[in-house]
């Protein structure tokens, strides 16, 4: 029987193995770099072990100092989560050897499955169809191809090719990047088919030979081959492809011996399959297959970890439910990662929403690690109900202090394309300049004049002298007050008045201010009454409406010369750690030369010369970290 659990991970998927282990009496450990101190999940465990470091190769992928922290915790089971060293079958071998439970599958089924190429030989003996292609003896009319790392994942190590004489660049380019991100090189290609749907399904199998197929999945919607909505069961698949995909993933776990929980990845094209990948691990979008279940995955590996025999037939599938992924990125950008303190975080709990969470109100979103902040799941009894419930759910969210994706989410979530079912791997691809639209320009204005407001009355309730002079008041009736605020690239000069004790505004055409009363500001916009929230946190000022919320960054009205950027100044596009600096002062650099290298939260970002010119300045060096807008070289241009 497993008494107490190392989580080899952290952020919400720790906090999601610690909460069913409460449930089931299992003490937990958490282990931590030195950037998750603070971090919930490190509190939430009963013990915690400080690896020290912050980036992943000197914490989380560091096996050895995991065991180590198992044994100084009296554990006796590690659960490694999803990504770091889920799959890593020496890190499960090295587990086993140190007499811990590895709670996953056999350390050998994860090196057979962690091959793609290896996986794919092994399902074509199976029988369960495959896509491939020999890259020695690729032609026009093998095109467009996808190569693919062998030894990992999402995204890294992938390339299109499109054109015969693009294919040695990008099979070099998809081999180095394999080899940075996974320690091999590599590399294997396959049709690609732009419009297949990306559908997995969920298996659970235990040491007795029982395997439950869990019903389906739908993963299409993608960015750079990372998902962001997934839904279970997957909408409007023939019922002949359903069986044939649930056929298919049993004999995947049944060629392999598969123990524990996993999922197999499967393209769907029309009425053709074609294996993917299999994930021998929990997988991200777990949740959803809970919801329609009524099953505890979690609770469940560890029964299986056990030796416990999987209780009785697979469950039948009830309702329909919907997982979107929110992370600290910004989409209108190129899905930059962003960093910052948050400073507020609520989702509204309601009967059938579920939150899976890394973060709380005063977290810190760092550059070392995923940009997923949160999943936010919806149960509902139908897959129109589910879309819904959870886009009322994103509307009414209010997070603060941090760029993140939700108006993106909600963007897919009202897309006639994905309520019609029509979904595949490069929607979001096609749809995105829709997508990344923005909000309303008339709801950010009706916004930026609640801030004002609400700061005005702010500003003359703690007024140190002349207190009860009415707010937006001043000796020259005609002249009214203006306050300027920064929202992303745009700028907002609000401007308003004072009428006797009443504020005024011809900010936003049609629209009146009813009320204004602390922070609560009542705007009438025609015969609409619409109630904003307006919080100030020190620089920062957040309205959460009928909208949606929204954060200002107010304008001061003197401008610091320092702060006064050189001409041909280079700045960081993201918060980042500098990876490399590829010039030095006085090296002349052509248009396109890399200059410097950033990566953040996975994402790797070069910054290079945009015109002819000589270096004169340099601010950075390899390891510093730094923040978003800051000078990181200086590029006098050729006349």
């Amino acid at each position: 029987m497993i008494r107490k659990i190392v989580v080899a991970n952290r952020g919400e998927i720790a906090r999601r193995v610690f909460r069913t282990c409460r449930e089931l009496g299992v003490a937990t450990v958490a282990v931590h770099s030195d950037a998750d101190a603070g971090a919930p999940f490190v509190t939430e465990a009963d013990q915690a072990i400080r690896l020290p470091g912050e980036a992943p190769a000197d914490t989380y992928l560091r096996g050895d100092l995991i065991i180590e922290a198992a044994r100084a915790a009296g554990a006796d089971a590690v659960h490694p989560g999803y990504g770091f060293l889920s799959e890593n079958a020496e890190f499960a071998r090295a587990v086993e050897a140190a007499g811990l439970t590895w709670i996953g599958p056999a350390p050998d089924t994860i090196a057979t499955m962690g091959s793609k190429i290896g996986a794919k030989r092994m399902m074509a003996a199976a029988g369960v169809p495959v896509l491939d292609a020999d890259l020695a003896t690729v032609t026009a009319a093998d095109l467009p191809l996808l190569v693919k790392a062998s030894a990992g994942g999402g995204g890294r190590g992938m390339r299109i090719v499109e054109s015969l004489d693009r294919l040695a660049e990008r099979v070099a380019h998809a081999e180095a990047e394999a080899a940075s991100a996974f320690g091999d090189a590599t590399v294997f290609a396959e049709p690609y088919l732009p419009t297949a749907r990306h559908v997995e399904v969920q298996i659970l199998a235990d040491i007795h030979g029982a395997v439950w197929v869990l019903g389906d999945r739908d993963c299409s919607i993608q960015r750079r081959h990372q998902k962001v909505v997934e839904e279970a069961p997957a909408p409007h698949l023939a019922e002949p492809t359903r069986t044939a995909l649930h056929a298919f993933a049993r004999a995947a776990a049944e060629a392999v011996g598969y123990r524990g929980a996993g999922t197999v990845e499967f393209l769907v094209d029309r009425d053709r399959i074609f294996f993917l990948e299999m994930n021998t691990r929990l997988q991200v979008e777990h949740p959803v297959t809970e919801c329609v279940t009524g099953l505890d995955l979690v609770a469940l590996q560890i029964a299986v970890a056990e030796g416990r025999p999987l209780p009785g037939p697979a469950p039948a599938l009830t309702g329909h439910a919907i997982e979107v992924r929110l992370y600290a990125e910004d989409p209108a950008t190129g899905f930059t990662p962003q960093t910052g303190r948050v400073r507020t975080f609520d989702i509204p709990d309601h009967p059938g929403v579920r939150v899976d969470s890394a973060i709380e109100a005063g977290s810190e979103v760092g550059v070392h690690y995923d940009a997923m902040l949160a999943k936010i799941i919806v149960h509902a009894a139908g897959r129109d109900t589910a879309i819904r419930l959870l886009d009322g759910t994103l509307r009414r969210t209010r997070i603060h202090g941090v760029t993140t994706n939700l108006g993106l989410l909600r963007a897919v979530l009202t897309d006639d394309e994905f309520t019609a079912g029509r979904m595949h791997t490069t929607l979001l691809d096609e749809r995105l300049d829709r997508w990344t639209a923005g909000p309303d320009p008339r709801a950010v204005a009706k916004a930026a004049l609640a801030a004002a407001l609400a700061q005005a009355t702010r500003a003359a309730a703690t007024a140190p002298v002349l207190g009860r002079i009415p707010a937006a008041w001043r000796n020259a009736a005609a002249a009214p007050r203006t306050r300027v605020y920064r929202r992303g690239p745009d700028r907002h000069t609000v401007t308003y008045a004072s009428a006797g004790r009443r504020l005024v505004s011809d900010f936003v055409a049609g629209v009146d201010v009813t009320d204004v009363r602390g922070d609560q500001v009542v705007l009438s916009d025609g015969p609409v009454r619409e109630t904003y929230r307006v919080t100030v946190s020190g620089s920062a000022v957040d309205v959460d409406g009928p909208h949606g919320s929204f954060g200002f960054d107010p304008v001061p009205t003197f401008t610091d010369p320092a702060e006064t950027i050189a001409p041909g100044s280079l700045v960081a596009p993201m918060p980042a750690a500098v990876t490399a600096v590829a010039v030095e002062v006085g090296a002349v650099v052509r248009k396109g030369d890399p200059i410097v290298v950033l990566e953040a939260m996975k994402m790797r970002h070069t910054v290079t010369a945009p015109a002819d010119g000589t270096v004169t300045g340099l601010t950075v060096s390899v390891g510093r970290q730094v923040v978003a807008g800051a000078v990181l070289a200086v590029i006098e241009e050729q006349p």
